[in-house]
């Protein structure tokens, strides 16, 4: 038995990817990972029906509240689970309706985005039996020479990032920290895999992943009436053009990052859908990726004890 656990995973993006990964082989145990007990549960009962596997669990995860992710890693740690082989970074949210923040004090997107998942993944890299993968799912939108519709990202520091400036629209500010959200996530899969081979670790793979566009998916939930009707019903019947996609393909396409035994050796690659592709010039920014790293460590209370090339953080003290 083996375990994978996936954010979000209760809907969307996610619940297609947990069910390619539960349907692959019964020696998966999948967790369904989220905040919406109700939903996780629901979503974990379904799938396991569907695929016929029993091992698929729900857990509690609300990635905008620090004190959640660390109490989930602890709970993981905790339950015996099977070995933990793989962990897809998948949930997320956009806010367009303007800038929010959370109760730790961050700008919600950024906080959900990128710094849950990375204090999720840096507590639970102990737990790792390799060979084992870890995807963060990003986004087209945080390519500015890819037109998307979206805002550009603005990265110029983590702390730039958690607290942003407002902007004249609000609608702009809250998709703009989306975009630059998802640069994050591929700064933090780079900077991950970097830092992971140096330690001599790099049968841990990391890759980022662009599902593409996939109308219909929970993103719309803070859109205006007719937003979510354009996104729910009328973009939908798009998906014979070339990167527009339906959750289920898109889904698979995920898993594959999970499960392909050629991609075994693969890491610090972004990945869209299928194809292995370049990402945006800001997303090799070594330097730039380093600070996102340090910065978003002091941010979660974690530190590092030892210089750039270390991976493992420890709980700083209080």
């Amino acid at each position: 038995m083996q375990t994978a656990i996936v954010t979000g995973g209760n809907s969307g993006l996610g619940y297609e990817c947990a069910r390619a990964i539960a349907a692959a082989s019964s020696q998966w145990q999948v967790v369904i990972a989220s905040r919406d007990h109700a939903k996780s549960n629901e979503a974990a009962r379904s799938l396991a029906a569907e695929t016929e596997n029993q091992y698929v669990v729900a857990m509690d995860l609300d990635l905008g509240s620090l004190a959640s992710v660390r109490r989930f890693a602890a709970d993981f740690a905790s339950d015996a689970m099977p070995p933990l082989k793989a962990i897809v970074c998948n949930a997320g949210v956009q806010i367009i309706s303007g800038l929010t923040f959370n109760r730790d004090g961050f700008e919600t997107t950024f906080a959900v985005n990128h710094l849950g998942h990375f204090l999720l993944v840096n507590l639970l890299l102990g737990q790792f039996v390799p060979p084992a993968r870890i995807v963060i799912v990003s986004s087209g939108t945080h390519n500015p020479d890819q037109f998307t519709g979206m805002p550009k990202p603005i990265y110029s520091s983590a702390k730039s990032a958690a607290k942003p400036q407002p902007e004249a629209d609000g609608a702009t500010a809250g998709r703009r920290a989306y975009t630059t959200s998802k640069l994050c996530n591929v700064m933090f899969a780079y900077e991950l895999s970097r830092r992971l081979r140096a330690q001599g670790r790099e049968t841990i793979t990391v890759n980022a992943f662009d599902p593409g566009l996939m109308p219909g998916t929970g993103l719309a939930r803070d859109y205006s009436r007719a937003q979510k009707f354009m996104w729910n019903y009328a973009l939908p019947a798009l998906r014979f053009i070339p990167g527009v996609n339906s959750t289920s393909r898109s889904g698979r396409d995920l898993a594959r990052l999970v499960l392909d035994p050629a991609l075994e050796a693969v890491t610090g690659k972004y990945f869209v859908g299928r194809k292995e592709l370049p990402s945006s010039k800001q997303s090799y920014d070594e330097s730039q990726a380093a600070e996102l790293w340090e910065t978003s460590g002091e941010m979660v209370g974690l530190r590092s004890d030892a210089p750039r090339g270390a991976t493992t953080f420890r709980l700083a003290p209080s």
